[in-house]
């Protein structure tokens, strides 16, 4: 493994661990700034506030990082995180907040940075091998994020926060001694179509199956995003060190999923095989913790949950393998851009389905968040020869007959 593709790993290593950090303790600091027992429309806004800036925001950054390099985007996103994170830490009151999370999501471009520095530097045939690692990076970040979060959150509401600031300033000093830039060849000019807020939604034709499957599994994946902390607190009567350990315990499962399964998985049957897999795990899963009455029961379930994640990557292979060089920053800004567009709205969503059912059957996001998954079962099933399908295979992209 070569210093430049340690470097990213590393970066995103840190990035999780920072996002991690505040995420057993998020519930309880926006209660407290908001002076409610009640969080209401307050959590998915807050959650959903991020995801539209950064909707808006990302496809430029990726462009940006075309034209002028990953580096200097990367370090620029880098310090807004830690904005964001000091805003947590130390603003008085629940607007401040929304300030800081702002900020954040108008320079996130972290993730759509990552993954097109590895797609400079990587064969197509080995892609979704390296997203893998990619994802398993996050996963490590998110082992050592939640545990710290979650032991800090016993002494201080605002001491995670803090911590999160001080590890973001440590991959911003990274990226900036360290981090090579990997975008050597530049083209001469932007697109200025680019610029357009609503430019993602102009790729929709391109290759529309692998958007929708992508827009789909963010918004399925937001469900435990958005309800994780408070199902486990409301059914299982998890503290804050709970939540912690099970955020790094799905961490790990995320990790070795990731970085052992996906990308010998698709090398070997192809990436409609991982996309099949995924969903079947990650649905059977979301089935089981709806009807679970023991919390140690959903630390069982880990190991679905994180198979369920393998599909991802596999998509982003397929996507990058569709647009030249030059565009690949674009390509995961809009990726990144679309994701957010769902994110910008199910976490509202989610969090209002689920306060209004926590009483009566707390499980009802998650069955619903596995029945989108049959959406999925026309494309996964569809004709396999079709170019702009989700459906090709490694072998088939070599020429071979699948």
């Amino acid at each position: 493994m070569n210093k430049m593709l340690l470097t990213i790993l590393a970066v995103v290593v840190l990035d999780a661990a920072g996002t991690g950090l505040v995420m057993p303790i998020l519930p309880k600091l926006l209660k407290s700034v908001a002076h409610s027992s009640e969080l209401g429309w307050r959590y998915g806004a807050f959650l959903s506030l991020y995801a539209a800036l950064q909707f808006l925001a990302s496809p430029v950054l990726g462009t940006l990082s075309d034209r002028y390099g990953r580096r200097p985007v990367l370090l620029i996103s880098l310090a807004g995180g830690v904005i964001d994170y000091a805003f947590m830490a130390w603003a008085p009151g629940f607007w401040w907040l929304f300030l800081g999370r702002a900020v954040a999501g108008l320079t996130a471009a972290n993730a759509a940075v990552a993954t097109a520095c590895l797609a400079d530097i990587t064969p197509e045939e080995r892609r979704t091998r390296a997203f893998g690692l990619l994802s398993a990076c996050f996963g490590i970040g998110f082992i050592l994020g939640p545990v710290i979060g979650g032991v800090l959150g016993t002494i201080s509401l605002r001491a995670p926060f803090v911590a999160a600031a001080f590890l973001v300033m440590v991959n911003f000093i990274v990226a900036l001694v360290v981090l090579p830039e990997t975008r050597t060849v530049k083209p001469e000019r932007i697109d200025p179509a680019a610029f357009h807020p609503l430019a993602p939604l102009r790729w929709i034709g391109a290759f529309p199956p692998l958007l929708f499957m992508s827009v789909l599994l963010a918004i399925v994946g937001e469900v435990g995003g958005t309800v994780w902390v408070l199902y486990g607190q409301d059914k299982f009567g998890w503290d804050t060190a709970t939540v912690g350990l099970s955020l790094a315990g799905f961490g790990l499962f995320h990790a070795l999923a990731q970085a052992f399964v996906a990308g010998p998985l698709s090398e070997r049957w192809g990436e409609r095989c991982a996309l099949v897999v995924a969903i079947a795990c990650d649905g059977a899963a979301y089935v089981a913790i709806a009807f679970v009455t023991q919390g140690f029961l959903v630390f069982l379930l880990f190991p679905l949950f994180c198979l369920g994640g393998i599909g991802q990557p596999a998509l982003q292979s397929l996507m990058t393998q569709r647009v030249g060089a030059d565009e690949q920053g674009r390509l995961q800004g809009v990726l990144i851009s679309l994701t957010s567009l769902a994110s910008m709205i199910a976490p509202l969503a989610i969090s209002e389905i689920y306060f209004a059912s926590r009483h009566v059957f707390p499980g009802l996001v998650w069955v619903i968040g596995a029945a989108l998954y049959l959406l999925c079962v026309p494309v996964l099933f569809a004709n396999r020869k079709r170019a702009d399908g989700p459906l090709e295979g490694t072998a088939h992209r070599q020429g071979e007959q699948p």
